[in-house]
């Protein structure tokens, strides 16, 4: 499986630049660790460090520390996005619009 992201800052209609991204993995035991990354310039990670296979994942975006280096106050400290692989070989992608009081996501291509 391959995972990418991208995370768009709606307030200022621009990538969100150095968003910190935790990526973990839920088994019997509650969720592990599998990759941590940052996103570029364009707001993206476009690959991970890691490959996975079928289960349940999650993305933990910082969305409090980016708003903290843009001097702006947030009500989300960190926005959590779960989901489930069901094909270990598809691409996943998981974009995250962001704003101080809001987000949306979705699966992506």
């Amino acid at each position: 499986m391959s995972l990418s992201s991208h995370v768009l800052d709606a307030v200022r209609g621009t990538p969100a630049r150095g968003v910190a991204i935790r990526w973990e993995r839920r088994d019997g035991d509650g969720w592990h660790p599998v990759a941590d990354a940052i996103t570029d310039a364009d707001g993206r990670v476009g690959s991970w460090p890691a490959d996975t296979s079928k289960g349940v994942h999650r993305l933990v975006f910082g969305s409090g520390d980016y708003f903290a280096g843009q001097g702006t106050a947030t009500f989300y400290p960190e926005v959590t996005v779960v989901f489930e692989v069901t094909d270990a070989d598809a691409h996943h992608h998981v974009p995250l619009l962001l704003s101080p009081f809001a987000y949306s996501t979705y699966r992506g291509s």
